[in-house]
């Protein structure tokens, strides 16, 4: 994976995974590749993929299930969503 000098490597693999989930290479309820996968497929450290991963997670991007994996979120459960509903209320 090539890096832009102006972009930090976490959000660079952020863009990666959301590219890939845009073409239909990680669909919603598919498992993505884990931390040490993903470090090697991109070239960068587990701490950066970790990163990356937590960031999708926490934007409701992805989710995780305790003991089996992070998945691709629907675009519908998403968490921007959810807030979104919330202040039409």
């Amino acid at each position: 994976m090539d890096f832009k000098p102006d972009e930090l490597r976490w959000q660079a693999v952020v863009n990666e995974i959301r590219r890939r989930i845009e073409v239909g290479e990680y669909r919603p309820g598919m498992p993505v590749p884990g931390e040490p996968r993903l470090a090697v497929e991109l070239g960068v450290s587990k701490g950066t993929a970790r990163r990356a991963l937590n960031a999708l997670i926490a934007d409701g991007t992805l989710y995780t299930v305790l003991g089996k994996g992070t998945f691709v979120g629907h675009p519908d459960n998403n968490a921007g969503d959810a807030v979104s509903a919330a202040d039409d209320r």
